[in-house]
């Protein structure tokens, strides 16, 4: 064996040299600080388009829950009245903590000498059930429910219609039209710099006792056959 055999392009038997890598062939690990500046410009770029479209969603979120909430209230008396064959009302109290509205829904049952008037002593509470009817044993209390989880009203305005703080219900579930009574929410931004961040809605209570969510800047001829327009 006078002569070495090469396998695959190294003498057999011979010492490995190690391969020393040039220096502009070895990478660096990490950022560069140019690779850094285009990583913040692009997190820059997408904060700018992204945020303002966060905020119209979250306020458009905010209202709808807040609209419900307080659609919620109208139904539930209109239903009680329905289900005992009673009067109802949902009575609205500011809440000290976020500054909205909860709303109490109450029952009564008339008697001939008290026809559940506002200041009647037949009306329900929260710990005690309504004085039954004089043909029926039933007991019903009130239902409450708070606004602490409502945005404060500095994030969201709920505005009524009226000074009425209370809206009162037959025994029919038609609105009782010999008491002063709120009719409507309008909801909306709470700063004159978030107007125009998410849609304005407003909440409807008609005569017959149907509650609407609808659209309150749809007005005008143009918007005539929008069915989201408020009645």
């Amino acid at each position: 064996m006078g002569r070495q055999r090469c396998l695959l392009g190294r003498p057999q038997g011979g010492h490995v040299r190690p391969v020393v890598l040039p220096a502009s062939a070895v990478r660096a690990k990490g950022f560069t600080a140019l690779e850094a500046l285009v990583v913040v410009a692009i997190l820059g770029i997408l904060l700018a388009v992204g945020i303002p479209g966060m905020r119209g969603w979250l306020g458009g979120t905010t209202a709808t829950g807040a609209a419900e909430f307080y659609a919620e209230g109208f139904r539930l008396a209109r239903s009680q009245a329905l289900a005992n064959n009673s009067r109802s009302r949902v009575v609205f109290t500011e809440n000290a903590g976020s500054g909205q509205l909860d709303w109490q829904v109450d029952v009564c049952f008339p008697v001939p000498d008290d026809g559940c008037a506002a200041d009647s002593e037949r009306w329900s509470t929260v710990d005690e059930p309504a004085p039954g009817p004089e043909d029926g044993n039933v007991e019903t209390s009130s239902v409450f429910r708070s606004a602490a989880s409502l945005p404060r009203t500095t994030a969201l305005t709920v505005t009524p219609d009226s000074e009425a703080r209370s809206a009162y219900f037959t025994e029919l579930g038609w609105v009782d039209g010999a008491k002063p009574a709120l009719m409507r929410f309008d909801l909306g931004p709470g700063s004159a710099d978030a107007e125009g961040v998410f849609t304005p809605t407003a909440v409807v209570l008609t005569l017959a006792g149907a509650v609407v969510t609808c659209r309150p800047d749809l007005v005008g001829v143009a918007s005539a056959g929008d069915a989201r327009r408020c009645p």
